[in-house]
């Protein structure tokens, strides 16, 4: 075991730790554990958003495409970043004045009743399940692969340090731990960049020829065509990147933490600037990995290309570089993990627990007890499904996450904000709908179905790897035509009252 990394790890494990103990002498109220009772500055929660959103596929995966794949690789980084215009645009504010700790407030403001807050719930919590089991996974493989610590111990330092932050220090740890965790990681991604474009002499144009001299694709390197050879993978790909993020619970229940709609839009521009330069960064480390290391010696050490930032980090500052940049990808994915625990988590203590067990009577101290112990189960059986898919691809589930969340949460949330026809069997319709079709399209695609390395021994029957441009309109036709089949819907006075208050936050004046 290497000295200086287990310091770092060290480290960063102390100081979380520190930020929860202070977090939970304040997290006494169901208010304070849900949404931090509304007490983030924009900034804050943007540099929250910030680290709740750049995972490990956006840290490690991305520098590693753009090295492996060049311009096909930044794509990725587009589409993630474009998505924050569709949040900011449509959903964000709405969400906000309609919520109070879940999704599942925002639809039952419009449709009250135990089926919608099952419906949500479900939604939510499987789509923080999914997301949190790459996490985990990717987390085991790097403490493993520095530390020299067995994959499953490795995953259940992860599991245990997350339902930790979350059981006592509910979202004020969560939202901490995230701010911290944007501060190191755009430090240290500032400063490998810094070193690379200094290695050139801030010469951008050096930094292009070593990149082409030492990529076997040449000038390709920085043409599409190198990853997506088919144009609809790609269009489909980038469908579910834009329209996936509106949809991932995790990420919306942050717009609950501020206390007004101008720290809402002041968390987005913060949010927004922070993860473009974060991106524009990684197009730099990704160059770097190949002007340094070269394809061969990258491929060599690592076939998928996640660990392309740490090799990087070693070959330009040594082992004391590289443990401080495996820190950061650590404390990445324990913020990320924390933020998908908190959203699973109120889904099922505050809609199913609260609304539907106790039909709205429980007790403060009661919520606060199933809060903690829903966060202790959730913690406990995403690890356990990490423990077992030690082998898995992690890009495949990542991928699957943003298209069950374009494919299920997003058109019941939409339409739901802004269609006065749709009503509740529309939404029961479009969550069900979206999610069977996402999961169905992507079990019958290549990433599942390959007659040579697939869990099924099969030629695909879809041939897309994320098949988002055919299970995000199936979601969106589902909810539509249960609708307009069904023809419950508001009378024109409760349609107009529920838009001015989504739109505003403010009930309508009442006209004598």
């Amino acid at each position: 075991m290497n000295l200086t990394y287990f310091l770092f790890f060290i480290c960063i494990i102390v100081c979380t730790m520190i930020i929860t103990y202070w977090a939970a002498k304040r997290s006494n109220t169901t208010n304070h554990f849900y949404t931090a009772a509304g007490s983030l500055s924009g900034v804050q929660n943007g540099m929250a958003i910030a680290g709740d959103f750049i995972s490990a596929a956006s840290f490690l995966g991305i520098v590693g495409a753009i090295a492996l794949h060049g311009y096909d690789g930044f794509l990725y980084s587009i589409g993630f970043l474009v998505s924050y215009l569709i949040v900011m645009f449509f959903i964000a504010e709405p969400v906000h004045h309609l919520g109070k700790y879940s999704l599942g407030d925002v639809v039952c403001s419009r449709f009250s009743g135990n089926k919608m807050r099952w419906t949500m719930a479900g939604g939510t919590f499987s789509i923080s399940i999914l997301y949190m089991i790459p996490q985990l996974v990717a987390s085991g493989l790097l403490i493993r692969l520095l530390l020299n610590i067995n994959y499953s111990v490795s995953v259940f330092i992860i599991g245990l340090l997350m339902t930790v932050y979350v059981v006592f220090g509910g979202m004020i740890a969560t939202s901490w731990v995230q701010i911290v965790k944007t501060v190191v990681l755009l430090a240290g991604t500032f400063l490998l960049s810094l070193i690379v474009l200094s290695r050139f002499n801030w010469n951008i144009s050096a930094l292009v020829t070593s990149v082409a001299s030492n990529t076997p694709i040449g000038k390709q390197f920085f043409i599409t065509g190198q990853l997506f050879s088919n144009p609809l993978e790609l269009v489909s790909l980038q469908l579910a990147l834009v329209l996936g993020t509106a949809g991932l619970p995790h990420i919306l229940i942050r717009f609950l933490t501020v206390r007004n709609t101008t720290e809402v839009r002041r968390s987005l521009v913060s949010a927004t600037w922070i993860i473009g330069f974060f991106y524009i960064m990684t197009l730099v480390l990704g160059l770097g990995t190949i002007a340094f290391l070269g394809y061969d010696k990258l491929v060599k050490a690592d076939e998928t290309g996640n660990l392309a930032a740490p090799l990087l980090a070693r070959e330009v500052g040594g082992d004391f570089l590289l443990a401080f940049i495996s820190a950061i990808a650590f404390t990445t994915i324990v913020a990320v993990v924390a933020g998908l625990v908190i959203s699973a988590t109120t889904a099922f203590s505050h809609d199913i627990y609260h609304h539907i067990w106790k039909k709205g009577e429980s007790t403060e101290k009661q919520q606060l007890r199933a809060a903690r112990w829903t966060a202790l189960s959730v913690g406990l059986i995403s690890t356990l499904f990490a423990l077992q898919l030690e082998n898995i691809n992690v890009t495949f589930l990542v991928s699957l996450t943003f298209i069950v969340a374009a494919s299920s949460n997003l058109p019941v949330l939409f339409l739901t904000i802004y269609w006065k026809r749709f009503n509740e069997s529309g939404a029961v319709a479009g969550m069900v709908g979206g999610m069977i079709a996402s999961l169905v399209t992507v079990m019958m695609g290549p990433n599942v179905m390959d007659p040579n390395h697939g869990w099924i021994l099969k030629n695909a029957v879809v041939p897309l790897h994320n098949p988002g441009i055919i299970a995000i309109p199936i979601g969106f036709i589902c909810a539509i035509l249960a609708s307009l089949l069904t023809a419950k819907k508001d009378s024109v006075h409760q349609w107009q009252e529920f838009h001015y208050r989504s739109q505003t936050g403010l009930a309508p004046k009442k006209h004598s």
